[in-house]
């Protein structure tokens, strides 16, 4: 019998509605809304509009009553480490920062004279990022936030999200271990690093695994939709958790990139991997489907590509991507490289100032035109990939014989092919919507039309078409790993 999800898919720059519909076999996807997800400079911070964002999902359900389609359930999945605040009388306490607010810098420092990085580590295992919600909240408590004095409730992204639709309060599990406080061995937040904190277990949700049914649709939402109590289920919150679930794989031994805004790549374990050698190299184990824990590390992704893009657009030249991609391959090869994940392009005034900036200290030639500099990010991030690949395998319990890409970078052949090459592994493309796919499959598990990850995956491998692609030039991007690592050691 042919039933209809609703997922909702936010990210760091945009956000969109999705309707799916899965006959037991096949999913099909249409895109019902999508919108803008800008940050807010306000006061000297950086906000997000959540009141905003849940006004867009109310309105793509709007969309779905008025055309008349019964949805079984909605699920709903965000980017990472962020976080509301809710009052006693569940109002919204003010906007949520957002996790590239300049706050945080400097902020761990600041923790670890509470407790040494080496303990937190061992207690959550998560890479150290200023943005985590761990020092983001010690951040807010040291400055005297008056919302998180006066909350009741704190609340990740999507859980805030769900309490708007429900009123029930929930901390799902993937999303919440993103936060630098969650304890993998015990499954809940870690007492001690609460502790530290000077905040209590009671101020977050009920800790909720990926596939469970929170609650209905409100009678007010329910009003203001046109829609009846429909479910709403906990999917995997973080919406690299949701993209992962859609790897079209047979078995768990394989490396995944989930690209986008960040580029995340890392594997399947069975069991978080705490140790001297993953604590030096800054890894992450962020929870997944089924008890698994997504063994990762966080990279720079398209996020420099998109700021450039402003900034050209700014210009008056709106370049399409199918354009950046033949200015790329026009471009000359190896001319000068970046290190993406360089603290410089955090979050600059000017991306291309940031780039030439790079270069001009390390001792390269500045990029002379736009097509240059889209090859210089496109080289830099596969020989980056490469990189953290290595890293990876030494880390790995299994061999990694392919990397699976997914997410929209899935979409970049030119990138794909530059991956393919810097790494000399076998790469599989796609699926491009495999954060929405990975939501639909949960939602389906959660009403028992799916009984599994692994038939969910075996449904997504019938239903999305994947591209092959072999190393090419193989001395050649081994030459260029060199430069590039002799670049970013200076």
């Amino acid at each position: 019998m042919t039933k209809n999800y609703f997922a909702v898919d936010l990210g760091a720059t945009s956000g969109r509605t999705i309707l799916a519909t899965f006959d037991g076999t096949r999913v099909q996807m249409q895109e019902v809304t999508r919108f803008a997800n800008p940050m807010i400079p306000l006061g000297g911070h950086l906000y997000w509009d959540i009141a905003g964002l849940y006004n867009e999902v109310l309105r793509g359900l709007r969309e779905i009553a008025g055309k008349g389609i019964q949805i079984e359930s909605i699920g709903i999945d965000t980017w990472g480490c962020d976080f509301a605040f809710f009052g006693s009388d569940g109002q919204l306490l003010g906007m949520p920062h957002c996790y590239r607010d300049q706050h945080t810098v400097g902020a761990q420092e600041k923790f670890f004279e509470k407790m040494p990085a080496a303990e937190v580590y061992k207690r959550t295992g998560i890479q150290f990022m200023d943005f985590n919600s761990l020092f983001q909240l010690d951040t807010l408590k040291r400055n005297g936030s008056q919302a998180l004095e006066h909350a009741d409730k704190v609340l990740f992204i999507p859980d805030a999200l769900i309490y708007m639709l429900t009123g029930k309060a929930i901390c799902e599990y993937t999303v919440a271990s993103t936060s630098q406080m969650l304890n993998p061995v015990t499954g809940d937040l870690d007492e001690d690093i609460l502790a530290a904190l000077g905040l209590s277990r009671d101020k977050f949700g009920i800790m909720t695994q990926p596939g469970t049914i929170v609650g209905t649709l409100s009678a007010q939402v329910q009003e203001a939709t046109g829609l009846g109590a429909i479910p709403v289920v906990a999917v995997a919150g973080h919406d690299t958790g949701s993209a992962v679930a859609a790897v079209p794989a047979s078995d768990r031994e394989y490396a995944y990139l989930s690209c986008g805004t960040w580029s995340l790549l890392g594997i399947e374990s069975e069991k978080a991997i705490i140790s001297e050698d993953s604590f030096r190299e800054n890894f992450t184990n962020e929870g997944g489907i089924e008890g698994t824990t997504r063994f990762l590390k966080n990279i720079c992704g398209m996020w420099i590509l998109e700021q450039c893009r402003k900034e050209w657009s700014r210009e008056g030249k709106d370049y399409s991507y199918p354009q950046i991609v033949e200015m790329a391959e026009g471009a000359e090869p190896f001319v000068s490289f970046i290190n993406p994940d360089d603290a410089s392009f955090a979050n600059p005034k000017s991306m291309l100032s940031a780039i030439n900036h790079f270069c001009e200290c390390t001792g390269q030639v500045v990029p002379k035109d736009d097509a240059q500099v889209v090859r210089t990010i496109f080289e830099s991030l596969a020989l980056r990939y490469r990189e953290v690949l290595e890293i990876l395998e030494s880390m790995s319990p299994f061999a990694i014989d392919v990397l699976h890409i997914i997410g929209g970078g899935s979409k970049n052949r030119l990138l794909n092919q530059y991956t393919a090459n810097a790494i000399g592994k076998r790469v599989v493309a796609g699926p491009s919507e495999a954060t929405a796919i990975g939501n639909i499959a949960m939602q389906a598990i959660a009403a028992g039309a799916i009984s599994s990850l692994a038939e969910a995956r075996k449904c997504i491998r019938e239903s999305v078409a994947t591209e092959q692609f072999l190393p090419q030039d193989t001395d050649v991007w081994q030459a260029a790993y060199e430069r590039f690592k002799a670049v970013n050691k200076r």
